[in-house]
This record gives C-alpha cells, sequence and structure tokens, in this order.
C-alpha cells in the first residue's frame, strides 16, 4: 500500500470498529463464565483473523473488487439456493455446518451484493446519470437485489433481507434517484404493510409485531426475552451492576445474552455511560463512512461506501432498538460486538429459566 493511500485514509473507522470489538469481548467475557468463556476465546480467534483479512482487503483496490463482484455474486447466489436444503435451526434454513466451522452465505453476500449493486450502477450511469431513473433500468437493478433478498426471506431470515434493503435504498439516494419513486415508494409501503401483514407474514412474524406491541401480553412466553432484556438495562442505572454481576445476565434469564442481547448485559453491568458511548461510536463510524462515500474519487467508490452506511445503520438501529422494546425482535447482531455464532437451543432455554419464577 502506497504512503499517499495510507495518509489519506480514514483511521477513525479501524479505530472505532478495534475499540467496539474490545467493549464487546469484556462483555462476552461476562456472559460465557457459565461455559468456561468458550464463546470469549473463539470471539478472540476470529477478531485476529478479522483483523488480518482487513488488512489484506485494505491492500486491494476496490475497483478489482468490484470487477470480480459478478462472479461472487453468483456464487453466493447458489449457496443461498444450497443452503435452503439445510437442517432448519429454530424454523430458519440460514446456516452451513462444515465440522465445527459454521458458514452463513446471507451475511456474507451482503458485501458482493454491494460491491455487484454498485458496479450495475455505475455502468448504467456511465454515459448518463439521469439512465438510472429510466423504469427498465430501475427494474434491471431491483432484480439485481431480488434475487438474494427472496431467497433470504425463504429461509426465512427477516432482518438479513431488510439489511440488504436498506444498504439499497441508500444507495439508490446516493446515486440521485428521481424523488417520484421515493414518494412512490412511500405509498407503496403505507398500502402494503397491512396487507402483508394480514395475509403474508407467517404466524411467528406476526407474534414478534404483536409482541413488540404488547409484550406484556405473554409474559413467559413469546415476551419473555424482551421483557427481561428492558430489565437487565434498567436495572444497570448510570454505572451498572459490575462486570459478571448482573443478576438477569448471571442468573441466566437473558437469553441470547452473547448475540442478539448482548447490548442488554452491557447495559446491566456498565451502565448507561458505556451503553451511551457505544452508541457515539456507531454515529462517529456511521457519519465517516458517508463522508467518505461523499468524498470518494468516483461514483463506484460513493455507491460501495453509501450500501455499507446503510446495513451498518439498520444493524444498530434494529439491534439497539430491539433490546429496548422500541423495535420488533428480528435476531439482527450488533456489529463488532455480539458473538458470531448460531444458537440451537433457544426454546428449550427459555421453557428451563421459566421455571425459576
Amino acid at each position: 500500500m502506497r504512503k499517499r493511500e495510507l495518509k489519506n485514509m480514514e483511521w477513525g473507522l479501524p479505530i472505532v470498529a478495534v475499540i467496539l470489538s474490545i467493549i464487546g469481548l469484556i462483555a462476552l467475557f461476562s456472559a460465557t463464565q457459565e461455559t468456561e468463556f468458550d464463546e470469549f476465546k473463539k470471539q478472540i480467534i476470529w477478531i485476529v483473523v478479522s483483523i488480518v483479512a482487513m488488512i489484506v482487503v485494505m491492500c486491494i483496490d476496490y475497483e478489482v473488487l468490484t470487477k470480480i463482484s459478478p462472479f461472487f455474486y453468483g456464487l453466493f447466489i447458489i449457496l443461498l439456493i444450497g443452503v435452503l436444503f439445510t437442517e432448519p435451526i429454530n424454523g430458519a434454513s440460514s446456516w452451513f455446518n462444515i465440522g465445527m466451522f459454521s458458514f452463513q452465505p446471507g451475511e456474507f453476500a451482503k458485501i458482493f451484493v454491494i460491491l455487484f449493486l454498485a458496479y450495475v450502477i455505475s455502468k448504467i450511469q456511465a454515459r448518463n446519470k439521469s439512465e438510472i431513473n429510466r423504469p427498465t433500468r430501475l427494474l434491471l437493478i431491483l432484480l439485481v437485489l431480488a434475487v438474494p433478498v427472496l431467497l433470504i426471506i425463504k429461509e426465512p431470515d427477516y432482518g438479513t433481507a431488510m439489511a440488504y434493503i436498506v444498504g439499497f435504498l441508500v444507495m439508490l439516494f446516493t446515486a440521485g434517484i428521481d424523488k417520484k419513486y421515493i414518494i412512490g415508494s412511500l405509498i407503496l409501503v403505507v398500502i402494503a404493510v397491512p396487507l402483508v401483514y394480514n395475509f403474508i407474514l407467517p404466524e411467528h412474524a406476526k407474534q414478534r409485531i404483536d409482541i413488540f406491541l404488547n409484550p406484556e401480553s405473554d409474559p413467559r412466553g413469546a415476551g419473555y426475552n424482551i421483557l427481561q432484556s428492558k430489565l437487565a438495562i434498567g436495572a444497570g442505572g448510570l454505572t451498572g451492576m459490575g462486570l459478571l454481576k448482573g443478576n438477569q445476565t448471571q442468573l441466566g434469564f437473558l437469553y441470547p445474552k452473547t448475540t442478539d442481547f448482548i447490548y442488554s448485559v452491557i447495559g446491566e453491568e456498565l451502565g448507561f455511560i458505556v451503553a451511551g458511548l457505544i452508541i457515539i461510536l456507531y454515529v462517529y463510524f456511521i457519519t465517516k463512512i458517508i463522508y467518505v462515500a461523499k468524498t470518494a474519487k468516483d461514483d463506484i467508490g460513493s455507491l460501495i461506501a453509501s450500501g455499507i452506511a446503510g446495513i451498518f445503520i439498520f444493524h444498530v438501529l434494529e439491534n439497539i432498538g430491539m433490546v429496548m422494546g422500541l423495535l420488533p425482535i428480528t435476531g439482527v447482531p450488533l456489529p463488532f460486538i455480539s458473538y458470531g455464532r448460531k444458537f440451537n437451543d433457544n426454546k428449550l432455554y427459555i421453557s428451563r429459566n421459566i421455571t425459576k419464577y
């Protein structure tokens, strides 16, 4: 990597990512003492691997990655089809199990779908930026997104599908989509939401929305996790109950505490100050990505950064919002902080803890 590129790099991004990862490790250390810190140890290994991967990718020009993105887009479409034939975990076929290694193609595909969308949009706008507003061109771009999103919905994994859609919408905004499409989409959403809820969503998805609106209606069933999460965050106060001392965390009432509800662990044991600091760090991180998008040397770079910003915006808002009861639970992890692995015994674990009342 040339010295000029190192000088122009936004060093705030990797620094914040490392800080958030360290906070995540601290929370995982506390949340995994009952399993002899198994997930904590594995997370350290994967953070080291990720840092090495980050350095390698930093040395590759994103234009090169964009050019090879059609190949990887096709590869991950095949993987997303293949994962539908795997054994469901908690009702969703989202993972490949290869020995001790678990692989979720929907997560890795995010990167290459963003790259391929940037490639397609930039090709369409090569001669005229307003080309994106032609219905045929817009339909082509929508098709690129629709294929992976529909496959992910089929798994089903609505949270991951929404991350794709939000990233895509931010990219369209950056590309200069006409306001008439934005207004039309908003009207369509308003009309579609009640129709989707009543006629398309499966019962478990409807239940999540109903519980989000009124978790107290089923405190020992579907509303159990969110109520425990809110209790944990509220009990933390300003400075927290102390590491390894959180009641909901250490007594097993909070689950899954290393993935979806890791922010609840932080709120209970480290308190509002640390939990608030995390939000500030995320705001800084996302703002910097948007700044990169605005100052990129070309349209492809701007589009890639915009898509990545959109995905982070969704993950942060959805995860923190759901653990505080402000948004429905979708199983979306918190970037850099959540443990990167699935859990298979969700229903068993909940039923076991209900007996403690």
